[in-house]
């Protein structure tokens, strides 16, 4: 029997910091911000969101993050 280790309640959890990634790039889009400051955010995207997929494990999602970065590196 596999025991998890211990988890710290206070964690923030691997999800928030996407969403509030993805709040910001919102926000830079509305503002209609210059194309290099936007694309700083997704890349910065791409680093957050891989550890969002490695944490829940998921290779379906692993497999998103490794896409999107190919797309951002081509920029």
């Amino acid at each position: 029997m596999d025991i998890a280790p211990p988890t710290n309640p206070l964690a923030e959890p691997p999800a928030e910091p996407v969403l509030e990634r993805l709040d910001r790039i919102d926000t830079l889009v509305a503002q209609r911000a210059p194309a290099p400051a936007v694309l700083a955010e997704l890349r910065a995207l791409v680093g957050e969101a891989e550890a969002w997929a490695q944490a829940e494990g998921d290779v379906r999602a692993r497999e998103a993050v490794s896409k999107l970065r190919a797309r951002t590196e081509k920029e």
